[in-house]
């Protein structure tokens, strides 16, 4: 009893958590005309396999920084800071995804047999090129870097810093060079990214900078 008291706050991850899989799960099956996204310059960007590592690492990175900030990290507006930021990109996309469906058609035909392009395959096979806009990979990767960056204990630790800084931007290339998302959904999620962070991280630092005006 005292640890569900203790982590109470946690709740709305599994249950937001089965509510976005639903409706992903929905938007994806449904047989709807698909509106195709794309631009010029994403015909400039190579195919690169070796961009599977940072992809899939993304799942582990969110993971992970949901643990932190939900079970070990005991600053609760931090906690509610990223929590919402995810909360609002991925409400976003699923209601994008169902008054805009959306896709692209820039996948090639995969040649070799390397195990970084089966496992290019296997994403391929797994996760369809429908349902792009925003990119969640990019849009949920660049909102765990500003929680970590924005964690004052963290910003001692450059090295920390450092390596998040490389695996988001790694992570965000990956969507394009793997040929899962085109330039527009990338641009789309950072600029969410921004507006999230206006909204739930800015004003702290105001009150921060200004604390009479509390």
């Amino acid at each position: 009893m005292e640890s569900l008291k203790k982590y109470k706050h946690t709740w709305i991850i599994p249950v937001y958590g089965i509510l976005y899989m639903l409706a992903f799960q929905y938007v994806e099956q449904r047989n709807v005309p698909i509106n195709i996204i794309h631009m010029k310059f994403d015909d400039y960007i190579p195919f690169c396999e070796y961009f599977i590592i940072p992809y899939f690492l993304w799942f582990a990175y969110v993971a992970v920084t949901v643990f932190f900030f939900a079970f070990i990290n005991k600053n609760k507006q931090e906690y509610w800071q990223f929590i919402l930021t995810l909360g609002i990109g991925m409400t976003l996309f699923i209601l994008i995804s169902l008054i805009y469906p959306n896709g692209q058609n820039l996948r090639p035909k995969l040649t070799g047999d390397s195990i970084f392009i089966q496992l290019v395959q296997y994403l391929y096979t797994i996760d369809t090129p429908t349902n792009i806009l925003p990119s969640i990979h990019v849009f949920n990767s660049v909102a765990c870097c500003i929680a970590i960056f924005q964690h004052k204990p963290f910003q001692k630790c450059k090295a920390l810093l450092t390596g998040t800084a490389i695996l988001t931007t790694l992570i965000v290339m990956a969507t394009v060079f793997l040929k899962q998302h085109t330039l527009i959904d990338v641009i789309a999620a950072l600029t969410l990214n921004i507006i999230c962070f206006q909204f739930l991280y800015k004003p702290k630092a105001v009150h921060a900078e200004n604390p009479a005006q509390i």
